[in-house]
């Protein structure tokens, strides 16, 4: 068992951090980064992956957003005629 001291934001970090990368848990992100810092690998390997899908997921998420927008806009201009 390891215990580990975080400011406040820092703990808020991970928590938000588990959400993104679909962790369980702050003891499971943790665990899951110290076994990519063991087997060698650097900190992107293990969660690059993860952002990199999240940041396309919010890629597609505002393009759908444009999309309904200008599909409302388009609705707001056909019932004002």
């Amino acid at each position: 068992m390891i215990s580990v001291r975080l400011s406040e934001e820092e703990y808020s970090a991970l928590r938000r951090l588990c959400s993104v990368t679909g962790a369980r848990s702050v003891s499971d992100l943790t665990r899951d980064a110290m076994r990519v810092l063991l087997n060698g690998g650097n900190r992107e390997d293990g969660l690059g992956s993860h952002m990199d899908e999240f940041r396309a997921e919010i890629r597609n998420l505002g393009k759908t957003i444009e999309q309904l927008a200008a599909k409302v806009t388009t609705l707001k201009t056909d019932s004002d005629h």
